[in-house]
């Protein structure tokens, strides 16, 4: 039976004022203080905005809400196909499909919800969807609600938009 030798690493030994970190704590404040100063120096050049009176400007790019397109005769484009549920990796579309009172449309959504607080906002219920039903361009970003149920947008509220 042999015996195995194991070596722990251990750390060196910190003198006294390595293990208060005081050299450490007046390097966090000297940051803390060039920060300060300089933002009490030049005001224009302070990051924070704001928020209610003055908006960011969003990049073309921004992916903002959801939003639910129309036919001309005020009913929703989708047709129920559940590709936009399909695609969505975070599974926040739910889709309740029913017969349409139009012979021209085989099935119209019932219930169309997203769940807002699963919804990861990648754009790919907008990528599959091919009547162009939903869309992510509305520039609006998720408006923080102090319940849950107010975070699953429904049909109504994503034709609104």
């Amino acid at each position: 039976m042999a015996i195995r030798v194991v070596k722990v690493a251990r750390p060196e030994k910190m003198s006294f004022g390595e293990s208060v970190y005081l050299l450490e704590i007046v390097k966090g404040l000297g940051v803390t203080m060039r920060h300060f100063l300089r933002n009490m120096a030049r005001q224009e050049n302070i990051p924070t905005i704001e928020y209610p009176e003055v908006r960011r400007v969003m990049p073309a790019r921004f992916r903002g809400c959801h939003r639910l397109m129309k036919r001309p005769g005020g009913a929703p484009r989708c047709v129920a196909c559940y590709m936009c549920a399909t695609a969505c990796p975070a599974k926040c579309i739910t889709i309740v499909a029913g017969e349409s009172p139009d012979p021209k449309i085989e099935k119209y959504p019932v219930r169309f919800d997203i769940d807002m607080l699963r919804c990861v906002f990648c754009g790919q219920c907008v990528e599959a969807c091919p009547v162009d039903a939903i869309r992510m361009d509305t520039g609006w970003y998720t408006m923080p609600e102090n319940t849950r149920e107010k975070l699953i947008y429904t049909i109504d509220m994503l034709l609104e938009k």
